[in-house]
Order: C-alpha cells, then sequence, then structure tokens
C-alpha cells in the first residue's frame, strides 16, 4: 500500500533532517442534520453521547436517552448506511442498582475483546458518578459487573470516577483503561486504570497521565471518548476538551505503545468545534463530544522505500453528542508517520 501522496513529498524534502511523530486530522460532517434527535418518553430530553460498533454491514449505536425527569438509559440503533438510524424500542439497559437509580446509566463506551463485549458507563444516582462495566455477546443483553473505579479512593482521584476508555489489547501482560477522574481542587484529569481480567481495576499511577495546558482548548476538561485505537506509532486515544467557557471540542493524544502513560505527541486544538445551530443550542450550549467510532478503513505499516518513514492511515466514522440533547456524525480521515 503506498503512502498519503502528501508523504513522499514530504520525504524528499526531508531525507537528511529529523523529523518527530506527526498525526494529521481531517473531519467532515456525515450530515449537517442530526442524526437522532429527541422524541417522546424515554429520550424526550435528549439522546446523545453514543457509544459505536461495527458488526457486519451495520453500524450500532448505544445512545444515552434522557427523560424529562433527567435519568438516563441506554438505548439501541442500527444502520446500513451508518448515517440513518432506526431506533429500538426497548432500552438495553435501565437503572436497577442503588448506585445508578434516579440519576440513571449514562455515556456508554464500547470495545470488543475475544468475541466479548465491554461496556464502560456511568453509574449516576444524583449523588455520586462511578465508573461501571458491563458485559455482552449480541450488545443487546447486558450482564453487569458493578463499579470498577469506585470514587472518593483513588490514588489521586478524590471524587468522582467516569468515561473509561479500554486499549483493546494486551500490553506487557496487563490491560489498561483510560478514564477521567478528579482531584481534591474539583479539577478533572485524566487517569489511568490496570486490570488483569477486564474486570477488576485499579489505578495504575499516583498522578493524572495527561498534563493540564493553561489557555489550551483541553485547559478545563481533558476527558476521554471512545476506545483508544492500536497503531504501529502508538497508541491513539480521542478525548474531549473543553475550555474555560466550556466550549468543547475533540482533540487527539498518542501514547507510547509499551508505556501507555507516556504521551508521545498531543494536538494543540481541537479537530471539529460546534458550528451548526443543534450543536450550539441544547440542554448544555457549544459541546460537541466524540464517544464512539467505526474503522471503516486501516492502513498499518506502510514505509517509503529506502527511506526510515513508517506510518499508518485511518479512515473512521464518528459519532458525537451535540449539545447534551443530539446525536451528529463525522468522517475522520487520520495519517500518522515518524521517521528521521
Amino acid at each position: 500500500m503506498k503512502p498519503p501522496r502528501w508523504l513522499l513529498v514530504l520525504a524528499l524534502l526531508a531525507i537528511n533532517s529529523s523529523i518527530s511523530q506527526t498525526i494529521t486530522i481531517h473531519a467532515t460532517r456525515l450530515s449537517d442534520q442530526p442524526l437522532l434527535s429527541p422524541s417522546p418518553g424515554d429520550a424526550a430530553a435528549g439522546i446523545f453521547n453514543p457509544a459505536a460498533a461495527k458488526v457486519g454491514n451495520k453500524t450500532i449505536l448505544l445512545t444515552r436517552d434522557q427523560d424529562a425527569s433527567g435519568t438516563s438509559r441506554i438505548g439501541y440503533a442500527e444502520s446500513t448506511d451508518g448515517i440513518h438510524f432506526t431506533r429500538a424500542a426497548e432500552r438495553v439497559l435501565k437503572p436497577e442498582t442503588p448506585y445508578e437509580l434516579n440519576g440513571g446509566v449514562e455515556d456508554p463506551r464500547l470495545v470488543q475483546i475475544n468475541g466479548t463485549w465491554y461496556l464502560t458507563y456511568t453509574g449516576y444516582n444524583k449523588k455520586d458518578a462511578q465508573l461501571c462495566i458491563a458485559t455482552s455477546k449480541d450488545l443487546k443483553h447486558w450482564q453487569r459487573h458493578g463499579v470498577i473505579l469506585p470514587a472518593y479512593q483513588g490514588t489521586w482521584n478524590k471524587r468522582w470516577t467516569k468515561s473509561g476508555a479500554i486499549i483493546p489489547q494486551k500490553i506487557n501482560g496487563h490491560w489498561y483503561m483510560y478514564y477521567l477522574g478528579t482531584k481534591a481542587d474539583g479539577r478533572d484529569y485524566m487517569g489511568l486504570a490496570v486490570s488483569d481480567d477486564l474486570l477488576h481495576w485499579k489505578d495504575a499511577t499516583s498522578e493524572p497521565v495527561l498534563p493540564r495546558r493553561e489557555g489550551a482548548f483541553d485547559e478545563q476538561v481533558m476527558e476521554p471518548g471512545p476506545a483508544p485505537i492500536f497503531t504501529t506509532q502508538g497508541i491513539l486515544l480521542f478525548y474531549n476538551g473543553a475550555n474555560r467557557k466550556l466550549v468543547y471540542g475533540p482533540g487527539w493524544v498518542l501514547f507510547d505503545r509499551n508505556h501507555p502513560s507516556k504521551v508521545i505527541a498531543r494536538s494543540d486544538g481541537p479537530f471539529l468545534t460546534p458550528e451548526l445551530p443543534w450543536e450550539k443550542v441544547g440542554q448544555v450550549p457549544n459541546v460537541i463530544f466524540l464517544e464512539g467510532t467505526t474503522v471503516e478503513k486501516n492502513v498499518e505499516g506502510w514505509q517509503i522505500s529506502g527511506h526510515q518513514f513508517k506510518g499508518f492511515s485511518l479512515v473512521l466514522n464518528g459519532y458525537y453528542g451535540a449539545a447534551d440533547t443530539r446525536i451528529g456524525g463525522v468522517r475522520i480521515e487520520v495519517d500518522g508517520y515518524s521517521g528521521h
């Protein structure tokens, strides 16, 4: 497979220079209209922040459906083109346990490992938000395994826990997951947890893994998005950043393949920002929150003959919550390379 044309030109210009790790992303909305919008009943207030999966020729979304009282459930929708979705009448996960009652089950993230789907979600009882996990073989019937990172009990995260993005393969014999925690100062940070069985987790570090950057697009929030993608260049994680004005947009960070707490490269800004009216106005204004992706094309490990360049190319469909009210879609084209 040939590398991108722009990289061939770059290679000719940089044969004798030092080249650092580089990621380029081009994002194009799948539609200028929402893919899914609120409807009477369990999704009267909003349908947003979906997890996504590709099963055969179908794209599956597990959606956060919020009713008028503010209680959330996990809904199910499917599509054959990744744009037009049909919603199931029944929600696939409803609040049942004490740590879910009243607030509900929120913000799902999906990964498939060895034929089993692992769903991380936030259990919220309108007092505490805690990161939970459930498993399934068919994306419709789920077995709960409880809270995996209890609130108030971390090595550095002293309040709530949320947003578990599991790396889909082992590193040095262990499973790892990025998540959102809150320090005692009340500010949110990105952490890293470790597990031997994907069901029992603990902090892998004594401090957050993503430094805060004052004045940047992510100075206020750095929240993991979909499951990371293991590439030849590193672990690619999309995450949701927000500035002091709480304008949300997705960026990216590349972690070391063998040391998932080590940052190799990081975006300077978001690759998608709220621009359309339904992204700017809703329950929470000015939010694009990416939580699900499906891989449409993946070219790994290409190399330019005669030169020490290597890289990967990805095409993904991304699905995001817009203003905590609706769901939008975006085509994400990623090229990554390194060399010297």
